[in-house]
């Protein structure tokens, strides 16, 4: 009997596991706070282990004796400690196709409303001292048609988001040293040829890379200064690609206009909080209609969490079957 742990409690049953992985599997789902906590004795049995929300590091793997593969339940796969399951032979594996629509339409939609206003109209038409009926002066609101729509990261998200800001009618380009010629033409879009060159030409900046050792740190003052003047920053790819501290400074001093955050470098935040979070939280006047942080739901619909679910379940038993899918190299960042 192959044994498949879900070290997470997302799903009211195991119908749709137990149609995937058939009779010949034992389903088992852990309610622990982490894999630290798990029974070692159902540790013991385990072949294959599901990964969402929690961390696997090499002190976790020494729990399980039998293990062959690790699914992350997701695009990023930093939670894993890769070069200890390439030690033992762990194959691993993610899912890399689950919420490729909503992620890019979230990271569109937050540019859209960030640049038409709409943020800036909710906040300064709220409260008991609305501003006067009548547009509010902000060089944040723009027509799309004059902006160019900068992507970083031209994988599933990054095509998915190129695709949608192009049909609004931004002047689209991305940087992505990784992409083969012609990836460009194909989409009629445009190529930068450097991080700089994009930057320097990005009334919108949209983030959709991994977190590796490359992209850590990526968008710093440095790069923000590079934007043209009062350009927006939206991310929904990894917290730790983008300092806060730096995007703080730039949207102070008004080089930036706004910004889209749908991660954070920890999560869920934890104290000391940074800057720009406690003015955000603090609803701070310099701020108002600039800033929209959103808790790391960008991929979330009732569809989405269905497509989790069955695609990590079949990436597992491609794995546990000996026809493995969606394949991480530890070397692959």
């Amino acid at each position: 009997m192959t044994t498949v742990l879900y070290a997470e409690d997302d799903y009211p049953d195991d119908s749709v596991e137990r149609e995937v992985f058939g009779p010949g599997t034992s389903i088992l789902v852990s309610r622990t706070a982490t894999v630290a906590d798990i029974d070692p004795a159902i540790c013991a049995e385990v072949d294959g282990l599901m990964i969402f929300r929690r961390w696997l590091s090499a002190t976790d793997l020494a729990k399980f004796p039998k293990l062959r593969a690790v699914v992350r339940m997701g695009v990023g796969y930093d939670r894993i400690d890769r070069a200890a399951c390439a030690k033992r032979g762990i194959t691993v594996c993610n899912v890399p196709d689950y919420g490729t629509m909503e992620v890019a339409e979230h990271a569109v939609v937050t540019a859209l409303a960030l640049r038409r206003g709409l943020f800036l109209y909710h906040d300064t038409q709220r409260g008991p001292t609305p501003a006067p009926w009548a547009p509010y002066p902000s060089p944040i609101v723009r027509r799309t048609e004059v902006q160019t729509f900068g992507i970083i990261g031209l994988g599933r998200i990054g095509t998915a988001a190129a695709l949608r800001a192009k049909a609004f009618g931004f002047r689209v380009v991305f940087f992505d040293p990784y992409r083969p010629n012609g990836a460009d033409r194909a989409l009629g879009i445009a190529r930068a040829k450097t991080l700089d060159d994009l930057l320097a030409q990005s009334d919108v900046l949209s983030l959709h890379v991994p977190l590796t050792p490359e992209t850590t740190g990526m968008i710093g003052a440095r790069e923000l200064a590079l934007l043209p003047q009062h350009a927006v920053v939206v991310s929904t790819a990894r917290g730790p690609s983008i300092d806060l501290d730096a995007l703080e400074a730039a949207l102070r001093s008004g080089h930036i206009a706004g910004a889209g955050l749908d991660v954070l470098p920890i999560e869920p935040p934890v104290d000391p909080i940074p800057e720009l979070l406690r003015a955000y939280r603090a609803k701070e006047d310099w701020l108002t209609g600039r800033l929209v942080i959103t808790p790391h739901s960008a991929f979330h619909t009732p569809e989405s969490w269905d497509d989790i679910r069955r695609k990590s379940a079949e990436t597992m038993a491609a794995a546990l079957g000996n026809s493995p899918v969606n394949v991480i190299r530890p070397e692959d960042f």
